[in-house]
């Protein structure tokens, strides 16, 4: 896959929102909503992602590494690997 997920978190309905983006372009594109309770160990995971970026000391690698644990908890709940 030449494209990077993107996760966010809408905390007003508790849903994971997963998006794309082509390497190198700055057009987001919509996949899907996902409920908490559609796979809560993914928004949770989320929410770790989001309070990482949100440090003052924030570290890219802790970053990096986390939105990997994303991508992977995503995935395996498309079925994808």
């Amino acid at each position: 896959m030449n494209n990077n997920l993107l996760f966010a978190i809408d905390l007003n309905t508790e849903e994971i929102i997963v998006s794309d983006s082509p390497k190198g372009s700055t057009k987001i594109n919509f996949i899907e909503r996902l409920s908490r309770q559609d796979n809560d160990i993914l928004y949770n995971a989320v929410v770790t992602l989001t309070c990482i970026t949100n440090t003052p000391n924030f570290d890219i690698t802790i970053f990096k590494a986390m939105d990997k644990v994303c991508q992977m908890i995503y995935n395996k709940h498309k079925g994808t690997i």
